[in-house]
C-alpha cells in the first residue's frame, strides 16, 4: 500500500509540475503575442514612401520692354520718339496693354515730349496675334484738334501697337467699330495701318 500511495504521490506531483510548465509557457506566449501586436514598428526613413512632387501652377514671368511713342518737335516737323517701359508679363497681351496704359496717361511732365491723344481716352480692348494688333479705344480718342493733331495721335497708336513687332498690321476701333474717318476735318484712315503706310500716307 505504501508503494502504491508513493507511486500515486509521484504521479500527482509530476502532473502538477507539467501543468505548471504548460501554464507558464502558455502565459509567456500570450504575453509575447500581445506585446508584439501592440508595439509599433520603428520607422525607417529609407523605407518611407516618397510623396510625389506637385508641379508648380505658376506661369513663368517674362520681362519685356515695349516702347511708348510721344511727339517731339524736330526742325519744322514733329517726330515720333520712343520711351521704353519695363513690364513683367505673364499673359501674351500684357506688355502692349501696359504700354497703352502709359500712352493714355500722358508723357512725363517737364520734358519736350507731348501727346495729342485726349487724356480722357480709355483702352477698351487690345488683342495681338498672327501679326495683327487690334486696338479698341473710347470715343474720346476722336475729339478735339485739327488734322496735325489727328495724324499725330494715329501715329502714336500705330507705333506703340507695333513696338514688339514693327511689321504688324494695326486695326483701330472706336467703341468696337472700325475707325474710318477721324476728326472734324475728316481724316480718312485706310486700315489696316502699318508703320510703312503711316510714313507714306500721313507724314508729320
Amino acid at each position: 500500500m505504501k508503494d502504491q500511495q508513493g507511486s500515486n504521490r509521484i504521479s500527482s506531483g509530476a502532473i502538477a509540475a507539467v501543468s505548471a510548465v504548460v501554464v507558464a509557457v502558455g502565459g509567456g506566449v500570450a504575453w509575447f503575442t500581445s506585446h508584439s501586436s501592440n508595439t509599433p514598428t520603428p520607422s525607417n526613413p529609407s523605407q518611407q514612401i516618397a510623396q510625389p512632387v506637385q508641379p508648380s501652377t505658376r506661369q513663368p514671368v517674362n520681362e519685356q520692354t515695349p516702347n511708348v511713342y510721344w511727339l517731339r518737335p524736330k526742325d519744322k516737323n514733329i517726330a515720333l520718339v520712343p520711351q521704353p517701359v519695363k513690364v513683367a508679363s505673364v499673359l501674351p497681351n500684357q506688355p502692349l496693354e501696359a504700354a497703352f496704359q502709359s500712352l493714355l496717361a500722358g508723357p512725363p511732365t517737364g520734358g519736350t515730349d507731348s501727346t495729342t491723344i485726349p487724356r480722357t481716352t480709355k483702352l477698351l480692348g487690345l488683342k495681338s496675334e498672327n501679326n495683327e494688333v487690334h486696338v479698341n479705344l473710347s470715343e474720346d480718342f476722336t475729339s478735339g484738334g485739327g488734322s496735325t493733331s489727328m495724324i499725330g495721335r494715329v501715329g502714336q497708336v500705330v507705333y506703340t501697337a507695333t513696338t514688339l513687332n514693327p511689321k504688324a498690321k494695326v486695326y483701330i476701333d472706336v467703341n468696337g467699330k472700325p475707325l474710318d474717318v477721324l476728326g472734324g476735318e475728316g481724316l480718312e484712315l485706310e486700315q489696316p495701318l502699318t508703320r510703312e503706310s503711316f510714313q507714306k500716307n500721313y507724314p508729320l
